[in-house]
């Protein structure tokens, strides 16, 4: 009879497989639930590829048509799911074109893991063909990288690889992988991360510092939220909720932080920010208890730090401590997952209306929408305004769309009107403001909530960076739907230069191309919509294909987007034109 040792141990044998580093890789990503992964491949990363390709059955690898547009699909799959997205490529310019997607997923807080093939170990460090230091390349964007040179390695890494990504405040991680270690056979076994001597993901939540946060919003007679994307990854939605409706607060969002509260809850105001709507800027000036709630005080947040809140408590609920204080100081810093911090601060929070400061925004926002809002989404001038485009969506896809833009004017106007029921549901670059990002942020989003609508709302610019990628949407026949707001400029450079650079338009004219022939040519149903009595129909048609459909609108050249506070200016100076 088998004593408990000899057992444990012919487990652990039974567990154990010699196989190469290259089939340890695979066997990996499965053991960590992924089923989808983006990817370039070359000389470096083809044993891997090799094995791979004997794994279709279980993992699916979409060539997109460059290593940029496999992070961004990873990044836009990974914000939809919730899960950690993956991309991979060779070494060289495989690995250094992945920089820009590291970066973006970086500074908006996504979880990617990318993993990349070197030169063998022998050759390191002597400038052999495609090789790069992607590990001293890529430190300063990534939340933790590591160079595996031995098979044996791999496990251990991958499954820390995967744990650094996704814990705490999520991130991309790298792995770069010597080809002398995917060729080596080892005894594998893998066992998933649980956690890392030294890395805090989450601080354990003080109670005092919960219940002193309580007490100033109890006290407050003009307390106010600002919420960014750290609900939605925390996972916080419900909580939020109850702490609006329970102590009556009214509450505006960061771009990131969009969707985590239904953008018709009658306490949504709306979005602070350079473009965000005038009531939440400007009040920000005027409230005496200010809640952030998983938000960083970006610059465009803030505007002028100087003036920035001056006269409010500052109540910072925030998961990493390296943001607290950071920019703004924080009278009471509760730090910890969101969703653990709002569930213990909530039954110490009074049930309250504040109606009287509640009709101070719909004040302001009575004062925006005559100024602003009616003009732009009921236009009278003769041209398209991207306003009346997004509210035509809007109402296509009856508020449920996933929208994902790119970085322009496009991006601003579509924050500020796209209509959200599901959190989420807005993806975009914000903190890098990647142009580019949104055709294979798309892709990714559409392949992670098959079940929903996604939108990609794209400018003429952004758009042609990584228009290649319309070839995965051919390819795999992702239903993705596609408008390019086209004005024939930068337009949002355009903007600042007419504002600020006395109309001197250096560089921001585009000559552009037949982007309905070009999606065409990818066999991509498409159209091309210039006068406002073809519209309506257009996009209902758009929404009601269960094909990738592309659609371009010829909007206004010179349509500038309002409110807008100046570079460097307070909230309060915010411009209605």
């Amino acid at each position: 009879m088998e004593t408990v040792k000899e057992k444990k141990k012919t487990r652990e044998k039974a567990a154990t497989i010699k196989i190469s580093g290259a089939e340890a890789i695979i066997h990996c990503l499965l053991a960590e639930g992924v089923d989808l992964l983006y990817g370039y491949p070359g000389g470096a990363i083809m044993p891997v590829y090799d094995e791979l390709y004997k794994f279709q059955d279980r993992l699916t690898h979409i060539l997109t048509r460059h290593e940029q547009g496999a992070t961004h699909a990873a990044q836009g799959y990974a914000r939809v799911t919730g899960k950690v997205g993956v991309a991979m490529a060779t070494s060289g310019p495989g690995a250094t074109n992945l920089v820009t997607g590291l970066a973006d997923a970086q500074i908006d807080s996504t979880p990617i893991v990318c993993i990349t093939g070197q030169v063998p170990r022998h050759l390191l460090g002597s400038d052999a063909f495609q090789e790069t230091d992607i590990i001293g390349i890529s430190t300063p964007v990534t939340k933790w990288n590591h160079q595996i040179t031995k098979a044996a390695e791999i496990p251990e890494v991958m499954a820390k690889a995967f744990y650094i990504a996704k814990s705490g405040r999520p991130g991309p991680v790298l792995i770069d992988i010597t080809k002398n270690a995917q060729f080596e056979e080892f005894e594998f076994s893998y066992e998933p991360c649980k956690g890392v001597r030294s890395y805090n993901a989450a601080p354990k939540p003080d109670i005092k510092a919960i219940e002193a946060a309580a007490e100033l919003i109890n006290k407050a007679k003009k307390p106010y939220i600002v919420w960014g994307q750290g609900v939605i990854l925390g996972k916080a939605e419900e909580q939020l909720k109850a702490l609006v409706e329970k102590a009556g607060i009214p509450a505006a969002w960061t771009i990131l932080g969009a969707s985590a509260l239904s953008t018709d809850h009658p306490l949504n105001v709306g979005m602070v920010g350079m473009h965000g709507n005038y009531g939440p800027n400007i009040l920000t000036n005027e409230c005496d208890v200010l809640v952030a709630i998983g938000m960083r005080f970006d610059d465009r947040v803030t505007g002028n730090l100087e003036t920035y809140a001056k006269q409010a408590k500052v109540i910072h609920f925030e998961i990493d401590p390296a943001e607290v204080n950071k920019n703004v100081k924080a009278h009471i810093a509760v730090l910890g997952d969101s969703k653990k911090t709002l569930e213990l601060l909530l039954p110490l929070i009074n049930e309250n209306k504040h109606e009287s400061w509640h009709n101070v925004f719909k004040e302001k926002y009575q004062i925006e929408f005559d100024e602003v809002i009616e003009h732009d989404i009921h236009p009278t001038k003769k041209g398209l305004t991207m306003g009346e485009v997004i509210e035509e969506i809007n109402l296509a896809s009856k508020n449920n769309a996933v929208i994902v833009t790119d970085v322009g004017q496009h991006q601003m106007i579509a924050c500020r009107y796209a209509k959200f029921k599901e959190s989420k549901s807005n993806i975009t670059s914000g903190g890098l403001g990647t142009m580019g990002f949104a055709l294979p942020a798309a892709i990714g989003a559409k392949m992670g909530a098959m079940d929903r609508e996604v939108v990609a709302i794209i400018g003429d610019g952004g758009y042609q960076m990584t228009i290649q990628e319309l070839g995965v949407i051919f390819q795999h026949q992702i239903p993705v739907k596609i408008v390019v707001l086209n004005n024939d400029h930068l337009g949002m450079v355009r903007q600042w230069q007419e504002l600020f650079f006395e109309s001197r338009y250096a560089a921001t004219v585009m000559v552009n191309p037949d982007f309905v022939k070009i999606a065409e040519g990818y066999h991509i149903e498409a159209k091309r919509v210039s006068e406002r009595k073809d519209l309506k129909a257009t996009i209902q048609e758009m929404i009601a294909s269960d094909k990738p459909y592309f659609l371009e609108v010829k909007v206004e050249k010179e349509d500038n987007v309002f409110p807008m506070i100046p570079s460097g200016a307070s909230v309060s100076d915010i411009r209605l034109k």
